[in-house]
């Protein structure tokens, strides 16, 4: 039988480079209040519906809520269990004179991995018009059964910086995959990203830099 257990983690995608100006200064958040709006959504692990965002009142973060993002592989899961993802193209309203980079990114999830079995968790992000960054691989390998975390830490010279005083959408990338390797073919693994009451939600955290001759 199939069995969940909400989790908490962390990981982070690393970013490639794309330099501001040297005038543009660091802030710590800007004024007002950042709003994130969902223009697209695609993906069998986010299924219409079961993907929401929320930003953060203090302008550091926004966090994305999963409901139904579950990969598996071995006895009864279908041949195309193994691999789930989930695409989002994200609206980040910011006020005028500012603009964003993603620092970090924590995901959290469970995972209930047979011996023999290994899970993955994959992720990237970028935006649009831009090139996509590198995608990180996160990997479990069983036997593993518990909350699953992952860390890694963008350089700030790293950081890849929404242009100035442009709107485009911020494109986020997941995926998760589980397989079987040599475990027994008649035990079930899974792997998953989601909370059917909200308490579990991938978090991406800002940085801030306001904008030449702002």
């Amino acid at each position: 039988m199939l069995f969940r257990r909400l989790a908490v983690g962390a990981a982070a995608a690393v970013l490639s480079a794309l330099a501001l100006p040297a005038q543009a200064n660091t802030v710590h958040t800007p004024p007002g209040r950042i709003t994130v709006d969902v223009v697209g959504v695609n993906g069998s692990g986010c299924p219409q519906g079961t993907a929401h965002v929320a930003a953060a009142s203090d302008n550091t973060s926004f966090t994305v809520t999963y409901s139904d993002y579950l990969a598996q592989a071995g006895a009864g899961a279908g041949g195309t269990e193994f691999r789930k993802n989930c695409q989002l193209a994200l609206r980040v309203h910011v006020p005028q004179g500012f603009t964003y980079a993603i620092a970090r990114a924590d995901y959290r999830g469970f995972a209930h991995l047979q011996r023999g079995a290994f899970g993955q968790e994959r992720a990237n992000y970028y935006f649009q018009g831009m090139a996509q960054t590198a995608r990180t691989t996160h990997q479990f390998n069983g036997p593993f059964t518990d909350n699953w975390q992952a860390s890694d830490q963008t350089e700030y010279a790293d950081l890849v910086w929404a242009p100035c005083g442009e709107e485009r959408n911020l494109n986020v990338n997941t995926e998760l995959r589980v397989y079987a390797g040599t475990s027994n073919p008649q035990a079930l693994s899974f792997m998953s990203m989601d909370s059917t009451d909200g308490s579990v939600s991938t978090v991406y955290h800002f940085a801030w830099r306001e904008c030449p001759g702002a």
